[in-house]
This record gives C-alpha cells, sequence and structure tokens, in this order.
C-alpha cells in the first residue's frame, strides 16, 4: 500500500509533494469567485473572494440570527456579533452579501494599533511632498541646473513654492501641472470610509475583532456609527478652489468627494465582531444591535458537513460529529476542526494509516486550553 504521507521526515530531499491531492473545498485557493480559474491577472484577491464565497453559501443561520441581521437593516444600525472562536461570526457578513448581492465585503480587521484613521482614510503627505521635490528637481534640471544642484535645489523649490489645493506646485508651468496628479491621488480610503460613501444599495462592512482595540476605538466610532458621515481636512481646505476631488478607495477604484465630506445616502450593514476578550461602553452598545451567537448544533454541523463533503462524509463521520457535540460545557473548539478531521479520514488517500483516533486527537484540540 502506497505511504499517504507527503513529508516523511528522511532528511533527503525528494518530489513526493506532487501528490499532494487536491485541497478542502473551504481551502481551495485556485478558483475565481465566479468559479473561473485564476491566474497573474488577478490582483484584487479574485482567490480569496472564491474561497469566501463558498463558506458563505454553506452558512445556516438560526432564525436568531436572521433576526438580528433583518432588525440591523431596517434600523439602520451595526450588528454586534459575539461568541466563540469559529462559530460563524466573520462568515454571517459574507453570507448576508451573497444572498442580498450586496458585492464584496469591506474587511476591516482590528489589531492592538488600529485607529479610527485607519479605518476612514490615509493621506500620504510624505509621498506627496517627495514627487513636488522631483518635479521641481527635474524642472531645475532642464533649466541648466543640472543634478548637481543637490538636495539645496529640491528642498529650496518645494520651501519656495506653495502647493495649490490641486496639489499642482505654484510656478511649475504648464508641463510641471500636466504631470501633477493632484491632492486626490495621495488619499485613499479605508474600508469604513469607503462604506460611508453614496451608493444605491448598502455596502457591507466588517469589523472583525474589535475586542482586540485599545480601549479609545470604540469611543472613536461613536460619531462616525451615528451620523454616517465624516469630513477629510485635507479636502476641506481647498474645497473653494476644488469642490470635487477624485480619491482612491479601499476597492482600488477612484471616488468623487464633494466639499472635503463623505456621507451615505445608505447606511451600510456594519458587521463588528468580538470574542468577548473584553466588555464595550455602554454608548457603543445602545447603537447597536447584539447578537450571541452559540456553538453550531446538530443540524447545522450536518447541514454544513453535507454542504462540504457530501452525504456520504456525514454518514462517514457520525461518530467524529458526536464527539464534537458531546465536548465539555465550556470547552472551546469550531466547527473547521470537525471538517479538517472528516476530510483527512474520508477525502486524503490512503489515509486510513491512521487511526480516527489519533486525527481526531490531532486536529480536534480545545481552543481554551490556555485560560
Amino acid at each position: 500500500m502506497n505511504d499517504w504521507r507527503i513529508y516523511r521526515g528522511v532528511g533527503q530531499p525528494h518530489d513526493g509533494v506532487r501528490r499532494l491531492p487536491e485541497p478542502p473545498p473551504w481551502r481551495d485557493f485556485t478558483r475565481a469567485q465566479d468559479g473561473a480559474p485564476t491566474g497573474s491577472q488577478d490582483p484584487s484577491g479574485a482567490r480569496r473572494l472564491g474561497v469566501r464565497r463558498r463558506r458563505a453559501e454553506n452558512y445556516a443561520p438560526r432564525p436568531a440570527e436572521v433576526d438580528a441581521v433583518n432588525a440591523a437593516l431596517y434600523l439602520r444600525r451595526p450588528l454586534l456579533v459575539t461568541g466563540n472562536p469559529g462559530t460563524g461570526k466573520s462568515t454571517l457578513a459574507y453570507a448576508v452579501a451573497h444572498e442580498l448581492q450586496l458585492g464584496r465585503v469591506l474587511r476591516w480587521p482590528i489589531v492592538s494599533r488600529t485607529s479610527l484613521q485607519d479605518g476612514l482614510y490615509r493621506y500620504d503627505a510624505i509621498g506627496r511632498l517627495q514627487d513636488v521635490q522631483l518635479e521641481r528637481a527635474r524642472g531645475a534640471g532642464g533649466n541648466g541646473s543640472g543634478p548637481g544642484d543637490g538636495n539645496g535645489a529640491a528642498a529650496g523649490s518645494a520651501a519656495d513654492g506653495r502647493a495649490d489645493g490641486d496639489g499642482r506646485a505654484d510656478g511649475d508651468g504648464a508641463d510641471g501641472a500636466d504631470r501633477d496628479p493632484g491632492i486626490g491621488a495621495y488619499i485613499r480610503l479605508g474600508p469604513l470610509g469607503t462604506a460611508l460613501l453614496p451608493s444605491e444599495l448598502p455596502r457591507v462592512l466588517l469589523i472583525d475583532e474589535l475586542d482586540k482595540s485599545d480601549l479609545d476605538l470604540p469611543n472613536d466610532l461613536l460619531n462616525t456609527l451615528e451620523e454616517g458621515e465624516f469630513a477629510i481636512p485635507e479636502l476641506e481646505r481647498v474645497a473653494d478652489r476644488q469642490p470635487v476631488v477624485e480619491v482612491l478607495s479601499h476597492d482600488s477604484g477612484r471616488v468623487a468627494v464633494h466639499g472635503g465630506r463623505i456621507a451615505c445616502t445608505n447606511f451600510p450593514l456594519i458587521v463588528l465582531t468580538s470574542n468577548g476578550e473584553r466588555d464595550f461602553p455602554a454608548p457603543l452598545l445602545r447603537r447597536c444591535v447584539q447578537l450571541e451567537l452559540e456553538p453550531p448544533g446538530e443540524e447545522q454541523l450536518t447541514a454544513m458537513v453535507e454542504a462540504h463533503l457530501g452525504e456520504e462524509g456525514v454518514a462517514a463521520g457520525q461518530d467524529l460529529i458526536g464527539r464534537f457535540l458531546d465536548r465539555e460545557p465550556g470547552e472551546v473548539m469550531a466547527a473547521d476542526q470537525l471538517l479538517n478531521a472528516l476530510f483527512l479520514t474520508q477525502h486524503t488517500p490512503h489515509a486510513e494509516r491512521l487511526t480516527r483516533e489519533r486525527i481526531a486527537d490531532l486536529l480536534m484540540q480545545r481552543l481554551d486550553r490556555s485560560r
């Protein structure tokens, strides 16, 4: 019987990795969102979107989850979803966007250093200054100054010349103005800023793991979530000379900003997720529809396994499904751990050489052992 192992630990190079079978459906990064193969001309991450779309298609929400989503849609309020890791908090956002055809989900992952500014927009002032200095240095070189002027010529030009509101430096002349892309080229909206753009339909924004933020971010979000708008001071200052400026969005497209302010016409569906590692202030909680996700039950697990591995996977994996459901109260495990164990025992060639118990012990370890 052929050895199922790819890595054998023999210390000698070999080409066994070429025998690696097809990946699990939920870890297949070779297909695009529409099911077409992706290649080098897929810079927007369509492969990742394809994986997330499959997860969304196979998501089976409970009635309480459906009610909470509809409440958030009707009330134009954020949806705060809490629960243990692996309960489907993030997948819920993708499932809603998929079913309601609301386009790509805007994802804002939160870490301890994340600020509100990261979600709204970024202005690359240093990059803009460097480009202005470079253009001035080129202009000076064309007038006979040459590169020998060094930093003094560039720095002096940047100091003497002032940038107009449209991003063009005084005295550049027609050629310099044509080369200068303007201030909008140096402003990129973040996920939250893009979600608040005027649109015919609401966007879906996933603010993932808000409980990992510092203490200030939940409070900083309050005004923006309440008003559905924000200002870009760099554009407000030049609004009298340039009332409309095109900036980059989080989707990498160019969008027009009027008067230096962005205000939504349809409040986005904002899904904030939390693993319950901290409490949130009451002002944030009162602005949100709150949903606590329970670990998946037998019906949800069965539907999930059948969607990914078929009826054969459900029939062959009843013992592992039962083991997952019969875990001790308070013991944290994620549903994808069960899927991994079922896939390896049933769909990897020659995996029968490992016992089911060894695979279950390896892949279905509790996630809260450090608590």
